[in-house]
C-alpha cells in the first residue's frame, strides 16, 4: 500500500519545522539581528578557534576585555554607582550633621544630581570616595548588595542588574563557549563591580579590573579584616585601561569592547600591530548608543559615555561599531 501523498508532505513539512527550530536554538547571538556587525564578531571568533586557519590563536591567548558602563549594561541618566554613593551618603548624614549645610554632601543628601555636579568632578569624587572608604571589604559587600536587592533605575523602573544588555550576556557565553577568557576594564569601582559580576555576566572577581582605592589590613575584635580607605591607585579609565590590564592580565587582549572615548586607549592598546611580524588577529568593537525608543540615544555631545574621537577613529582601525538601533532586536533582558 503507497503512503498517501499529503503524509509525506507533512512529514516534509514536520521536518522542516525542526530544522527551523534547531537552526533558531544553535545560534548563541539569537538577540543580534543578522548583517554585517553580527557576521564581523562570528567571523572573528570562527578564524581564531580554527586549528586549521593561519589565524589560529591558542585558548590561553584567547583575552576579551569588556567595558561595563555603557557596554555591558546601561550608564544613563547617571552611572548607577553614582546613585548607590548619593544612597549611601543619606545613610551616613545622621553621623555627620555638618553634612546638612555643606556642599557637596548637601546636594547628594538632598539626591540633587545637578547641583552635585554644579561642584564639578572634584565635588564628585569626594562623595564617591566618603561612600566608599572606611568601610571593612565585607560590609561594603554586604551594602552594595542590599543596595541591588531594592533599588531600582529612576527612568525605567527596573532593577539594575535587569539594565544589563541582553545581546551583549550572549556574546560573553558565546566568547567562553569557544574558549576565550572574559575580563572586566571598567571606570567604574572595582569592588562595586565585583559584588555582581559572576551572577550577572558570569565573570569572577579575580577578573574584573576597574578604578582601585587603596586598602588595608587591621585585625579588628581579633577577626583579621581588609579596610578600603579613599586613596585611589588606578584611575581605571582612558589611559588607565591598558595599565590595569598590564598589571592584572599580563598578556595583550586579542578583542576588546567598549563605548566610549574612555574606552578609546583600551581599543589602541588591543588592535594596533607591535610591528609588521605582529599578525595575530584582533578585534575592536564599539557600542554606538542610537535608540532613544528602547534605550537612549547618544553619542558625542554626552556628559555621560562621550562617543566623539573613538568613533572618529573606528573607520580608520577597522573597529566593528554596532548600532544598537539597527543590530539588536532586544536590548534588556526581558521586554524590548
Amino acid at each position: 500500500m503507497q503512503t498517501p501523498w499529503f503524509r509525506i508532505v507533512f512529514v516534509f513539512f514536520l521536518l522542516s519545522c525542526c530544522s527551523v527550530a534547531q537552526a533558531a536554538d544553535s545560534d548563541p547571538l539569537v538577540s543580534w539581528n543578522d548583517g554585517q556587525t553580527k557576521s564581523a564578531i562570528v567571523g572573528f571568533v570562527q578564524k581564531v578557534t580554527d586549528k586549521g586557519s593561519k589565524d589560529f590563536v591558542p585558548p590561553a591567548e584567547r583575552v576579551a576585555t569588556f567595558d561595563n558602563d555603557g557596554t555591558l549594561w546601561a550608564e544613563q541618566p547617571v552611572y548607577f554607582q553614582a546613585l548607590y554613593a548619593l544612597d549611601r551618603i543619606r545613610q551616613m548624614a545622621p553621623d555627620h550633621p555638618d553634612w546638612k549645610t555643606t556642599e557637596p554632601f548637601k546636594s547628594a543628601i538632598n539626591g540633587d544630581v545637578k547641583g552635585l555636579m554644579a561642584n564639578g568632578m572634584e565635588g564628585v569624587m569626594k562623595v564617591l570616595l566618603t561612600a566608599h572608604a572606611d568601610v571593612t571589604a565585607e560590609a561594603f559587600q554586604d551594602s552594595v548588595t542590599d543596595w541591588f536587592a531594592t533599588a531600582k533605575h529612576p527612568t525605567k523602573n527596573r532593577a539594575f542588574t535587569q539594565m544589563v544588555y541582553q545581546p551583549m550576556l550572549e556574546l560573553l557565553v558565546y566568547l567562553r563557549a569557544n574558549g576565550f577568557k572574559t575580563y572586566i576594564v571598567s571606570g567604574g569601582g572595582v569592588d562595586f563591580i565585583r559584588v555582581f559580576a559572576e551572577d550577572t555576566y558570569g565573570i569572577p572577581p579575580e577578573q574584573v579590573m576597574g578604578t582601585t582605592s587603596d586598602a588595608k589590613f587591621e585585625m579588628r575584635d581579633g577577626v583579621p579584616e581588609i579596610v578600603k580607605t579613599g586613596n585611589i591607585i588606578l584611575v581605571d579609565d582612558k589611559e588607565g585601561k591598558p595599565v590595569g590590564i598590564y598589571r592584572q592580565i599580563g598578556r595583550r587582549p586579542i578583542m576588546a569592547v567598549g563605548n566610549s572615548d574612555g574606552d578609546l586607549q583600551m581599543l589602541q592598546y588591543t588592535t594596533i600591530p607591535r610591528s609588521k611580524e605582529d599578525q595575530v588577529p584582533r578585534l575592536g568593537v564599539l557600542l554606538h548608543h542610537t535608540d532613544a525608543d528602547r534605550e537612549w540615544a547618544y553619542d558625542r555631545q554626552s556628559h555621560i559615555g562621550q562617543l566623539d574621537k573613538a568613533l572618529d577613529e573606528a573607520s580608520e582601525r577597522g573597529w566593528v561599531v554596532i548600532d544598537m538601533k539597527k543590530d539588536w532586536s532586544r536590548v534588556f533582558p526581558e521586554g524590548s
